[in-house]
């Protein structure tokens, strides 16, 4: 009965738009976060950006929550929309906390791998904006959701390569400079691929996310 009611009832579609909005601030956040990785004069500016863009997520997250307290009907189970929510949320956040470690240690050049990092996880971002998109007829849309799970995992094993071989070069330049290299050099660097590393994986759960919704609901 209480399935019955729900279908014959109208849905919160605003969750929807929320959802798009929010998948735009990650777009936005991962081209400034790969203006940053440029390095250069414009750090300062592109930092200014994934500070703005995330403060923008959260502000959609807080409209999520609230419409999940508020709407009788929701498009699907409660928790979903929340875990969603938080997961397309933490994949700012590690953007800005990227951004952070830049700002704190003034690194003002970065590595090949780092801006190749930057590049996929824009490419991450545009994924999950289509993705997102397709959540209204998701049933319609479940082979391309699918599609786009798988792309962007295959995203995340190559961000792991490029981690690895990132980190390599940094030990190997580190050890061929020898008594005159910089050990903080080393450690910063690790540091900030590291945190790449995180941001694609956060995209990967976003992912894991849709993909379990369509899952229950298909």
């Amino acid at each position: 009965m209480l399935g019955l009611f729900r279908a014959v009832m109208p849905k919160e579609d605003r969750f929807f738009d929320l959802f798009a909005q929010h998948a735009a601030t990650l777009v936005l956040g991962a081209r400034a976060l790969q203006d940053l990785m440029q390095g250069g004069d414009g750090i300062e500016a592109a930092s200014a950006r994934v500070y703005q863009h995330e403060e923008e997520a959260d502000e959609i997250t807080r409209q999520v929550m609230g419409a999940i307290r508020r709407s009788f009907i929701t498009p699907f189970d409660r928790s979903d929309i929340q875990d969603l929510t938080t997961s397309l949320d933490d994949a700012i956040d590690q953007m800005r906390k990227t951004a952070k470690v830049v700002s704190l240690f003034e690194v003002k050049t970065f590595e090949p791998q780092m801006r190749e990092m930057a590049a996929i996880i824009v490419q991450a971002a545009e994924l999950t904006v289509e993705a997102v998109a397709l959540l209204p007829d998701m049933r319609k849309n479940a082979q391309r959701l699918t599609e786009l799970a798988v792309r962007v995992t295959q995203i995340e094993e190559q961000a792991d390569h490029m981690y690895d071989q990132g980190r390599k070069a940094l030990f190997l330049a580190n050890r061929a400079s020898g008594a005159s290299g910089d050990p903080m050099t080393f450690i910063v660097g690790v540091d900030i691929y590291s945190h790449l590393e995180k941001v694609v994986d956060r995209f990967e759960d976003v992912a894991n996310r849709i993909s379990g919704i369509v899952v229950e609901q298909v």
